[in-house]
């Protein structure tokens, strides 16, 4: 079976309301300054590329940047270093690097980032953002991955449950994701049968969802495909059952208000991905099944 990608997240439209109180505080959140070194630190700089930076994130040489890093392998804290680390990082990082900045991660609460890019507390937002259509009114995106949903339960499967027919299961999600909806949605599917519904357990953190299916406090659990693939791997207790599906494009959050920043981040990527540097991190994190070739500005699908 082939996973398709990774964390989507889904921001109820009233969160995607910039209100004063949102705008100021992040839940959880701190700083872990500085680039993530490796292949950040290797890239060269485009002179043209970075000329197009802003004028305000150029004086001081860095992007400030708002991730939930809660999200392994895609974003997480490192427990020896206490830095974020992971795939995503490291690409958002060499993308800076190709426009001559540094990074600067804060770890916020998930459905705070959007807000915080909109209000200029962050320059972007670096979160497995699913692009869609409703965030695309308050910021743009710049796509860089293809997501999708996975579904894992414990080895073997001991509850039976089919992703198509998980009527009366108790299913783990975390909150705010896109798999928040879809199981809603599923759910009313099994009522209008006259079935019972599903039992969601929503978690703040997708490391307490995977926490309670391989403890059997859950039936079964759905997040991006890369997120149930790197639990797989990690815990050695769970595996993925039914197919991924509805793949979407992840994207860097921007603020509306933020001149030619989008297009120097476009630029950067698709410099990244024709020198093969895109491919080699996607290779080294063992999630190159949702590469992509041609990045895109607010490119959502629904």
């Amino acid at each position: 079976m082939t996973l398709g990608s990774l964390r989507r997240r889904l921001v109820a439209a009233s969160a995607l309301v910039l209100t004063g109180a949102l705008a100021l505080s992040a839940c959880g959140d701190s700083d872990d300054s500085g680039d993530s070194g490796g292949t950040a630190s290797n890239t060269s700089v485009d002179s043209k590329l970075a000329a197009m930076v802003p004028d305000a994130i150029k004086s001081d040489g860095k992007l400030s940047i708002g991730t939930d890093a809660s999200y392994p392998p895609n974003e997480s804290v490192d427990p020896a270093s206490q830095k974020i680390v992971g795939w995503d990082v490291d690409l958002f990082s060499a993308v800076a690097a190709k426009l001559g900045l540094k990074t600067e991660y804060h770890n916020a609460g998930f459905d705070t980032i959007i807000p915080g890019v909109q209000s200029g507390k962050y320059e972007i937002g670096v979160s497995s953002f699913t692009d869609n259509k409703e965030r695309e009114k308050v910021v743009d995106f710049v796509t860089y991955y293809s997501a999708g949903t996975a579904w894992a339960a414990l080895k073997g499967n001991p509850k039976g449950v089919n992703p198509d027919d998980a009527c009366g299961k108790s299913i783990g999600v975390q909150q705010g994701t896109v798999q928040v909806d879809d199981l809603t949605a599923r759910s009313k599917k099994c009522a209008d049968a006259g079935k019972p519904a599903i039992k969601q357990v929503v978690r703040k953190q997708q490391t307490e969802v995977n926490n309670d299916l391989v403890a059997g406090k859950v039936d079964a659990m759905a997040a991006d495909s890369p997120i149930v693939g790197g639990a797989v791997k990690k815990t050695g207790k769970l595996e993925i059952i039914g197919q991924v599906y509805d793949t979407a494009p992840y994207g860097y959050a921007i603020g509306k208000n933020s001149g030619q920043l989008k297009d120097a981040v476009l630029g950067a990527l698709q410099a990244l991905i024709a020198d093969g540097t895109y491919k080699k991190i996607l290779t080294e994190n063992g999630v190159e099944s949702g590469a992509i070739t041609d990045p895109a500005i607010n490119a959502a699908q629904s």
